[in-house]
């Protein structure tokens, strides 16, 4: 992740929580090599020209300048976060680091962030703080500002009367049940259920929110009107404003027709294939905000999507002849299950200790969600008319083929086949599936297989693995059949405050009401994440 500069000095909190007096004329320890840089006698000047030609720019003549100039000296272009050299004259590249190269070659440490007016220390490696130089910039973004121009990111700083109000209220803010900052309903534009519920589980998908949150996406498509992410960030902002009045998505479902053909119009559509018409157009779109992060594997997309929802499934196809296994592992979005009662044969649930796993109790006639897991990875016979050529055999054989995950997601998405379209019949599959909050997803990972005897789950005694575990953060819903039906959606807002999103209208539900439903897509988000191979960090409910 790519450092940003800091933020303002805020008050700070004592012991009991309370406000301390904070002398806002005092800025914090300055950077040693900034304060050499101050030592020079007209960096004052020099600073000031800078940020009045090539930061704030507020004449037509700078703005001018400013877009024939500032392009990086080494690859001419201007779009990957320019920062000018405070020792010389140079623009560079930092997302290329082309600005790092100058900066090690000639041993110049600063540089000015020409799009926020940050400075940037290459010795430190993060930018800095100094009262002196946000003076000056503040200085001039004000004399170089222009209506609708040098404004996109306003200096928030503590008034008086804000001391003030934080001197008489000491204590913090809490979180109370009657939050509602978040929950927002959606006008249906004509069947558009389908899409109403999906934005309410992605908007509550909380890594995705704080992405959009942050302001972290750079959009570089020719046409950004166009983008979906764009629209994308501005739904999160305008869903999280505190507007009460239910939000009119017209522009999100006009790029959807535009990027999603088969979804144009006002049929009814299904929520399933929405979710991933719109997850693979926010992929596409997504290019620039992975620029600068290195990926383990150079096919691999690091784009926010893919850092979220995408998994890897491993398929194991074992010759029967000599047993040799061939491995491929594919990216997936989402995990489908079938259900009892469709077409396809489903493995009968055997009264084994695997039935209590995830704290779902085994009740007769009551199918799993962990059933449905279980008879996904189980090894399957491809039968003597679907016979695959062996590697090591050279010839054709019968083989058997097992599903299981290698890497798991950040958000794990299931779908249940309940929609069956067969030569025979068209219909709805109505069985209760019964899912749980926690779900520990262990058991099914390819690390897991010899864990198995025959396909069946032989649980560890202590199976005390967290980085495996999920907790359920929303659930769509189908009501009606094939041919006429309605989606709404249950999301948990913050807590075990669970809330139910049918297009503008939002009422309070209880955990009951979420573990009743039917079950039509389920989202579950890893309870541990792993920035990092070496660290490990744990995201507390409360923390969504």
């Amino acid at each position: 992740q790519e450092p940003r500069p800091p933020p303002r000095p805020r008050p700070r909190r004592g012991p009991g929580g309370g406000c301390l007096d904070v002398d806002f004329a005092v800025g914090p320890p300055g950077c040693s090599h900034v304060n050499s840089f101050k030592v020079g006698e007209n960096w004052r000047q020099e600073l000031r020209v800078i940020y009045q030609c090539f930061v704030w720019c507020g004449t037509p003549e700078t703005r001018k300048s400013k877009a024939k100039s500032c392009v990086c000296h080494v690859c001419g272009t201007h779009l990957n976060r320019l920062h000018s050299c405070l020792s010389c004259v140079f623009f560079g590249c930092f997302t290329e680091k082309h600005i790092h190269e100058h900066a090690e070659t000639k041993q110049h440490n600063l540089a000015v962030d020409l799009y926020y007016g940050g400075i940037y220390c290459f010795m430190c490696k993060d930018y800095v703080y100094d009262i002196d130089i946000e003076q000056i910039a503040k200085e001039e973004q004000g004399e170089c500002s222009v209506p609708g121009l040098g404004e996109k990111y306003p200096t928030w700083e503590t008034t008086k009367p804000e001391l003030e109000l934080l001197g008489h209220n000491p204590r913090r803010r809490r979180i109370a049940s009657s939050f509602t900052i978040g929950l927002r309903g959606l006008i249906n534009l004509g069947n558009t259920c389908f899409m109403n519920c999906i934005v309410q589980a992605l908007t509550h998908t909380p890594i995705l929110r704080d992405f959009f949150l942050s302001d972290r996406h750079r959009c570089e498509m020719p046409s950004p009107e166009l983008c979906l992410v764009c629209e994308m960030s501005s739904l999160f902002r305008e869903l999280y404003s505190g507007n009460p009045s239910p939000h009119v998505p017209y522009k999100l479902l006009h790029l959807v027709w535009i990027h999603a053909r088969h979804l144009a119009g006002y049929r009814q559509q299904d929520a399933h294939e929405f979710l991933i018409a719109a997850l693979d157009v926010l992929h596409r779109h997504c290019k620039g905000d992975d620029v600068g992060k290195v990926a383990s594997n150079p096919n691999h997309c690091n784009c926010i999507i893919d850092q979220i929802f995408t998994g890897g499934l491993q398929s194991d196809v074992t010759c029967q002849a000599c047993h040799g296994v061939s491995t491929t592992i594919d990216p997936c979005w989402d995990i489908s299950l079938d259900l009892p009662g469709s077409c396809t044969s489903f493995w009968p649930m055997s009264p084994g200790r695997e039935s209590s796993l995830n704290g779902e109790s085994h009740i007769p006639g009551i199918t799993t969600l962990t059933d449905c897991l279980r008879r996904f990875t189980r090894p399957e016979h491809l039968g003597s008319s679907a016979k695959i050529k062996c590697g090591s055999c050279q010839s054709y054989q019968e083989s058997t083929k097992q599903l299981t995950m290698k890497k798991l997601p950040v958000v794990a998405c299931f779908h249940f086949k309940r929609f069956e379209h067969s030569a025979k019949q068209r219909r709805k599959i109505t069985t209760y599936i019964s899912f749980p909050l926690e779900l520990d997803m262990t058991p099914f990972m390819a690390s897991s297989k010899e864990t198995r005897v025959n396909g069946q789950l032989q649980l560890p005694t202590n199976s005390g693995n967290n980085e495996n575990k999920y907790s359920l953060f929303a659930v769509v819903n189908h009501q009606g059949t094939l041919e006429s039906g309605h989606y709404t959606s249950f999301i948990r807002h913050h807590r075990d405050q669970w809330f139910k999103c049918d297009d503008a209208v939002i009422t309070k539900a209880s955990i009951k009401d979420v573990l009743d439903s039917e079950g039509y897509l389920l989202f579950y988000h890893k309870q541990v994440l792993e920035p990092e191979p070496e660290k490990v960090k744990e995201m507390t409910p409360q923390a969504y």
